[in-house]
């Protein structure tokens, strides 16, 4: 049976305010910076091999921080080459804000950037509709596959892009985080919208495993404060419920008796530990990185 609870990607707005709280109550970011600056650039060291234009994409960029700084260590292990990148980002708040940040920037000149505000499905389509031969040399999904309707064809289109020497980066929470087991437990009654959503790592790498695909990959640690959440009617606790469920107005639509059986998974241990008093939940982010078939 489908379930009657709307999924939060539907309100923009409330979206916005939710994953905000997040990136303040989570070392998601921090924990990304790490990446990008200590195993990212042995990553995109062999990308190109000697090329002086490299091909990107970033596929659900977002506001453009995570992009720009990847960015900075792709120039430092190729310097001189020049870069085409291809935003893609259905959300005009984030595009903007890449923008806007890009135009703050003085040292992006090596770079032309062609704005796409579209979600993956619809770039796969004009990219089609357009028979361009144009093939990438990097591609990014960060924190994206859980908003398109088949991750099993996603992936493997944007595979599909990559050239010789080419690699996909892909980040998603980890099978064996906490969202992995929450997600597990309660898929049919908060997943069942028409797209991806409770989607991990290892549903990815089952994918890869299952057309023998290879693949490296790194596991992020991640923690994330939710203790505001098992204060009754605290407006952060509130949003902070909506985004670990992904439904909107979580509290005020679900029964009672869902409510409360993943409040009490949120406090188990396998999502959560309680550290000085507070409910730290495990937010463990993994990253795959697949090599182009040639």
């Amino acid at each position: 049976m489908a379930s009657p609870l709307r999924s939060l990607v539907y309100d923009d707005n409330r979206y916005q305010k939710a994953f905000h709280l997040f990136l303040e109550r989570s070392s998601e970011h921090q924990c990304m910076q790490d990446f990008i600056h200590n195993i990212l650039p042995d990553i995109v060291a062999s990308i190109g091999k000697g090329k002086s234009h490299l091909n990107v994409i970033g596929v659900g960029s977002g506001d453009g921080r995570i992009d720009l700084e990847m960015f900075s260590e792709l120039r430092l292990k190729h310097p001189g080459v020049t870069v085409a990148n291809e935003v893609v980002e259905p959300s005009s708040q984030q595009l903007h804000s890449y923008k806007v940040l890009v135009s703050q920037k003085s040292d992006l000149d090596y770079i032309t950037f062609q704005w796409n505000k579209m979600n993956a499905s619809e770039f796969e389509e004009q990219w089609k509709l357009k028979q361009t031969p144009k093939k990438a040399d990097f591609i990014h999904m960060i924190q994206m596959l859980y908003y398109v309707k088949d991750v099993e064809a996603t992936v493997k289109f944007f595979r599909s892009l990559l050239d010789k020497n080419g690699k996909l980066l892909i980040i998603l929470v980890s099978g064996e985080s906490g969202w992995g087991k929450l997600w597990r437990t309660f898929r049919s009654q908060i997943c069942a919208c028409d797209i991806s959503q409770c989607v991990t790592t290892a549903d990815v790498k089952s994918i890869l495993d299952s057309e023998g695909v290879q693949y490296q990959s790194y596991v992020l640690p991640s923690q994330m404060d939710i203790t505001e959440c098992f204060t009754e009617g605290d407006e952060s606790g509130e949003l902070l419920l909506d985004f670990l469920t992904e439904v909107d107005h979580f509290s005020q639509t679900a029964s009672p008796q869902l409510k409360a059986d993943i409040m009490k998974l949120l406090q188990d241990p396998a999502c959560s530990r309680l550290a000085d008093g507070k409910v730290v939940f495990n937010n463990n982010l993994e990253v795959i990185v697949v090599d182009s078939a040639t």
